[in-house]
């Protein structure tokens, strides 16, 4: 058995009444986060419902821009005519989206499901609006309020698809997505995605700056209860809650999933037949452990699917970034990359053992998500018995989750001096860098795992930047050469790289940057 996960669950129930919020209405069968909890445990004990190809096929044949075509329509906003800080717009299914899912409005402490409204849509020129059934339901929801201006509604956050959801801050453009879980993701199985398949949304007062929404998670490994704290802003923040229920043993479970897009970036000085110098949504991942160290791994576009773990034990946070914020790095005036958002994940307390994971896929358009991490627990419960785990997602700017010393804030790669080498150069800047003269006596540290070796490398003042210049060759052993591809199905070499002053570890200036090369 699992005493400290049983203890976690515990603790978790308790904090959950000691949470404020507002108080439910005296009346028998009051909603509160236990129903959900409740309806996560009963739906573990049975087998899983199959629900997908459950909407009409006619909506699921149709293309993505007939599906973009039904609109649904603003003056028909649930909350619309009580002019309160929030409102919420649904959508439809169809395509991609073959479930409904059930959204209850609670309110006064009462939970009522919300109706499907047929003519809450605009269904365009298409000739399928007549056979749309009046009980259909709604494939997800988003959520409206004034986040740029005062009197104007944004858009900031979105539930739709499986358990992907997504948000904003100010002044930010959407773009990567996060999930309530990953199960037995990149595994030659295959992987499972479990969905929402039903919602609780509370109503706001009219002086709330959040709001509350519930989910029922449901899948073939797992089910689980969730709750949300959304708080937008000029960073969104997230409070997360979350109780999970084994339906198997076995399954490989990843909390607090987040997916992006790489595409292509810095490194590959540029992509023929595009004028675009890079695209992607996030161009790294940070992890910033127990020990204090601060890492940072930039993301690339691989040749085959690449798959990185770190060992992480009580993991103090991590996430996709996207640090690099210039627009001229980009040059696209429609995507507008340099404003998408970096999403952090900040644990509630002690995960345990685990892993951060990430995983790299390759792709040749940049309308794929390829980018995958989250962390893995060390052990799993068994089924009947709960895990729980808190977490706050900060949907925001990179320059808001910087290390405090320096960091890596460019990475590029070139061939080497010699047949078969590469060079790496990467740029290191912030922290106390720059205060620092060519004299300073600072020292680079790289390491270079199995199947290569370093060649040589050299550590300079940027005069340009007043950061410091790190290029070091790496050349591999005679088992292989390193193509920049996935040509021989070894490993790929891992290398990693930080700044100190003088000899002693503590005297670390920079975060640690990561790479990995293929043989």
């Amino acid at each position: 058995m699992f005493p400290g996960r049983i203890l976690a669950v515990l603790s978790f129930l308790l904090t959950i009444l000691l949470l404020p919020c507002p108080a439910p209405a005296e009346t028998e069968g009051a909603f509160t986060f236990d129903v959900v909890i409740d309806r996560a445990r009963v739906l573990a004990e049975g087998p899983f419902e199959d629900r997908s190809r459950s909407i009409p096929d006619f909506l699921l044949d149709i293309d993505y821009d007939q599906w973009r075509s039904i609109r649904f329509r603003p003056d028909r906003a649930l909350w619309k005519e009580e002019n309160l800080p929030f409102q919420l717009q649904f959508f439809h299914p169809g395509l991609f989206y073959d479930r409904a899912v059930t959204v209850h409005v609670v309110d006064g402490g009462l939970a009522t499901p919300l109706p499907f409204a047929k003519e809450s849509f605009d269904y365009g020129s298409g000739s399928f609006a007549a056979k749309i059934p009046s009980d259909l339901g709604y494939a997800g929801f988003r959520i409206h309020y004034p986040l740029n201006r005062p009197d104007y509604r944004d858009e900031v956050a979105v539930f739709l698809g499986a358990s992907y959801f997504r948000a904003l801050a100010r002044d930010q453009g959407y773009g990567l997505s996060a999930r309530g879980l990953a199960v037995d993701t990149a595994l030659p199985t295959g992987e499972e995605f479990p969905w929402f398949r039903e919602f609780w949304v509370l109503k706001p007062s009219p002086e709330d700056g959040f709001i509350k929404v519930f989910a029922l998670l449901d899948s073939p490994s797992a089910t689980g209860a969730y709750r949300f704290v959304i708080v937008p802003g000029e960073e969104t923040r997230m409070d997360v809650s979350a109780l999970l229920f084994a339906r198997r043993d076995g399954a490989r479970l990843g909390l607090a999933p987040l997916t992006s897009m790489f595409f292509y970036g810095e490194e590959s000085n540029g992509r023929p037949g595009d004028f675009r110098p890079e695209v992607h949504d996030s161009d790294g991942l940070q992890i910033h452990f127990s020990t204090g160290e601060w890492l940072w791994r930039p993301l690339k576009n691989p040749s085959r699917l690449d798959i990185s773990a770190c060992q992480a034990r009580n993991v103090r946070g991590f996430g996709l970034l996207q640090r690099d914020g210039t627009f001229d790095h980009y040059q696209d005036l429609e995507a507008r990359y340099e404003r998408r958002p970096s999403l952090w994940v900040e644990p509630g307390g002690d995960w345990g053992d685990g892993q951060v994971e990430l995983i790299e896929i390759p792709t040749d358009r940049e309308m794929h998500d390829n980018i995958v991490a989250f962390w893995v627990p060390g052990e799993t419960p068994p089924p009947g018995e709960g895990l729980a785990f808190d977490y706050v997602l900060r949907w925001t700017g990179a320059d808001r989750i910087l290390p405090p010393g320096g960091r890596a804030v460019s990475t590029r790669l070139a061939e080497g001096s010699v047949a078969g080498a590469r060079k790496i150069v990467i740029d290191f800047a912030g922290g106390e860098l720059e205060k620092l003269p060519d004299e300073a006596g600072l020292v680079s540290v790289v390491t270079v795992g199995p199947g290569a070796r370093l060649l040589g490398k050299q550590l300079q003042k940027n005069a340009v930047t007043g950061g410091w210049r790190l290029v070091f060759e790496v050349l591999p052993d005679e088992r292989g050469t390193l193509k920049g591809v996935f040509a021989t199905g070894r490993p790929p070499v891992e290398i990693r790289a930080f700044l100190k002053k003088g000899e002693n570890l503590p005297d670390v200036l920079t975060e640690t940057w990561s790479w990995s090369l293929p043989l």
